[in-house]
């Protein structure tokens, strides 16, 4: 799998981690060797521990909002790669920003930052998820 593909699918998978509200696959995600987090609203987090304990919180919440990705486009740096997308939770948007590093061969996210976007819902970018470098 291309360095492109793979980061766009571990991506994916903490989509797939936050909408399923599974924090074990949430934990198996991040780096272990430092995390930023940014929610929105919030300031940012820093470290591993502090992270994990903030989708903790998020995925335990019940009333938790459902989350979609949208037109992911990632470009890749090296060892790094970045994510951007459009999140959907229920119609309230967000432009979001996933750092994802190699560890052990593996890409894993090493920073999250969401935040509000003017969007309407007919200007969502309805494209697949592309490499851009």
């Amino acid at each position: 799998m291309k360095d492109e593909e793979a980061a766009l699918f571990a991506n994916d998978v903490f989509y797939a981690a936050f909408i399923a509200k599974d924090y074990d696959a949430m934990q198996r995600l991040w780096a272990k060797k430092g995390a930023i987090c940014v929610h929105p609203g919030w300031l940012p987090l820093y470290g591993h521990e502090d992270v994990l304990e903030s989708w903790q919180a998020i995925l335990g919440e019940p009333g938790a909002p459902e989350v979609t990705c949208r037109a992911a486009k990632v470009s890749i740096f090296g060892e790094s790669a970045v994510v951007t997308c459009i999140e959907d939770l229920n119609g309230a948007y967000l432009c979001a920003t996933n750092v994802f590093v190699k560890e052990a061969g593996d890409w894993k996210i090493v920073h999250h930052h969401a935040g509000p976007v003017n969007l309407r819902p007919e200007d969502l970018p309805d494209e697949p998820d592309v490499a851009v470098n």
